[in-house]
């Protein structure tokens, strides 16, 4: 774990949640489903004029309310109060009234006109003789406001299909203007400006427009899990805040660099400037993106004053970039490592030593025989497997890089764990946004899967929480990343597997289009050096 004397912003701790429920209504039409949103007051202290789905907070009385509800068998006591309270949200808010009578008949307009919207909700039910309909409200998704805003909330978002012969009347206090629209419609609308929402009912729309009708939606929700859950993070993009889930990109770098939530993190990718992460992490980014590199090959500086500096990666052998990591250090570079010899991470290590007036020692694994010739490289010392490099300074003060040899990307491939902190610096055995190349006759598919078990190893020996990779953002949640990323290695493997049985005589490039038919053609070339990879594997496994 991180330790806090290295974060870069005074810790606070965010706003407690209230508990709250929301609910989506639904229903078919022949060009898909439809979802039921208002418009929220424009003087509303949460979200203001914002176009939503009907919810608010659970009261003590939706507890107190489940003689009157009926209820799945898997229905648990927490999911029951959600879908009263969603259930009394739905009719205080849009006179919508998910409850039946006796002989099973749902509410109807008499019904609902002989409630009180400002009334005791279940006493007036239970006096008409209705049953609050929970056993149809299903959990979707899970929610909780993020930690920057003033007001929180831990909210389930829960799915019911409309009644029949029901219509939305908004209570013109709290909500407005109620509509039926398609997901896509309001995206579409939300993108042309025309159609305020906040950032978790556009995430939900994103992923309920996927489904092709309402008993799709109530087929995906019968686990009584939600299907994602939430606390989104925010930084700035081009000045603007943005927010971001966990399975976005620039998640875990917010979650790296602000913890508890300030919006102070930057998340444009330049060349100019280094990027601190930790007080005594900076990344800088060199001023080569490509497909190959993403936004360019990311330098990390580890270190302080105090200690001096680690440069692992310096990069290209790219002069103004090796100029920006001296005056970043302040020219107090004590060692230096590659993660490997491929052309975008170690050539610049010899040249930054001679810019060093120390000229510090580099470390790293020394190109294997089967390396392309823009690939060779041979460092002042080899780095044994399990070594540790440290940086110290007095009082203690001490950052401690041991290495981890991870063939598969490259022979010569090797990771790096700030011991102090949990980090992991993983070059390009583990990437943020797109898998790596593994490309014979140096790279090896069967190793570069053994490696990964060995960093999910290393995440429970060191407690990794963060990978910080050679191209793209900080990744968050290390060993759930590894496990993902081997997994869609082994699902890419079972579609090469199937690709080679259903071309028994075929090549590499019979197979690409089939074994990758789900990235675009002017990739396939790259994919098919990493297909090779595969092909090798499971022609030595007898797999196919």
């Amino acid at each position: 774990m991180v330790r806090p004397s290295q974060l870069l912003h005074p810790q606070r701790d965010p706003l407690p949640t209230r508990p709250a429920a929301t609910v989506l209504l639904l229903r078919d039409t022949p060009q898909g489903p439809e979802v039921l949103m208002t418009r929220r007051s424009p003087t509303a202290s949460f979200a203001p004029g914002a176009y939503v789905f009907p919810g608010g907070g659970i009261d003590a009385l939706d507890a107190d309310s489940h003689a009157i509800a009926s209820r799945r068998p898997t229905q648990d006591d927490l999911r029951l109060t959600q879908a009263i309270a969603a259930i009394r949200e739905s009719f205080e808010e849009l006179g919508v009234l998910l409850a039946r009578h006796a002989d099973g008949r749902y509410a109807d307009a008499a019904d609902i006109a002989a409630l009180d919207r400002h009334g005791p909700f279940a006493a007036q039910c239970k006096a008409r003789g209705l049953t609050l309909a929970a056993d149809q409200v299903f959990v979707l998704a899970h929610w909780i406001t993020d930690r920057d805003l003033p007001r929180r909330f831990d909210v389930p978002f829960l799915v019911a299909r409309m009644p029949e012969d029901q219509e939305p009347v908004a209570d013109e206090a709290e909500q407005f203007e109620p509509l039926w629209i398609r997901p896509a419609t309001a995206l579409e609308r939300y993108k042309a400006r025309d159609f305020f929402m906040i950032f978790p009912t556009i995430r939900t729309l994103e992923r309920l427009q996927k489904f092709a009708s309402v008993d799709a939606v109530l087929r995906a929700c019968a686990t009584e899990q939600p299907l994602w859950t939430s606390c989104p993070r925010a930084g700035t993009l081009a000045g603007k805040e943005a927010r971001y889930m966990e399975d976005d990109a620039p998640f875990g770098e917010l979650a790296l660099t602000c913890p508890d939530g300030q919006i102070v993190h930057a998340l444009d990718w330049q060349s100019e400037q280094p990027v601190p992460l930790l007080k005594n992490v900076m990344r800088l980014t060199c001023g080569n993106p490509s497909v190959m590199t993403g936004p360019g090959t990311n330098t990390y500086i580890v270190g302080e004053p105090a200690t001096g500096y680690l440069v692992i990666d310096p990069g290209p052998d790219d002069c103004a970039h090796l100029q920006r990591i001296v005056d970043a250090t302040g020219g107090d570079i004590r060692l230096i490592a590659c993660t490997h010899s491929h052309p975008d991470h170690s050539p610049g290590a010899r040249p930054l030593q001679q810019l060093c007036a120390t000229r510090p020692p580099i470390w790293g694994l020394s190109s294997g025989p089967a390396s392309r010739a823009d690939s060779r490289f041979t460092p002042d010392h080899e780095l044994p497997d399990g070594h540790v490099l440290r940086l110290e300074a007095g009082g203690g003060v001490t950052h401690s890089l041991q290495a981890i040899h991870t063939p598969g990307h490259a022979s010569n491939h090797a990771c790096l764990v700030l011991l102090e902190d949990g980090l992991l610096f993983s070059g390009d055995h583990v990437l943020n946004g797109s898998t790596t190349i593994v490309s014979p006759p140096d790279g090896e598919m069967t190793a570069y899967l053994d490696s990964l078990d060995r960093l999910s190893r290393a995440c429970d020996e060191h407690r990794i929480e963060f990978i910080l990779p050679a191209h793209g953002h900080v990744l968050g949640f290390a060993k759930q990343a590894i496990a993902k990323l081997k997994a869609h290695r082994l699902q890419r493997e079972a579609k090469v597997i199937a690709a080679m049985k259903s071309r028994p005589g075929g090549s590499t490039r019979d197979w690409v289009p089939l074994a990758y038919d789900d990235v675009p053609p002017a990739i396939w070339p790259i994919a098919e050096r990493s297909l090779q990879a595969h092909v090798d594997r499971i022609r030595a496994l007898n797999l196919a």
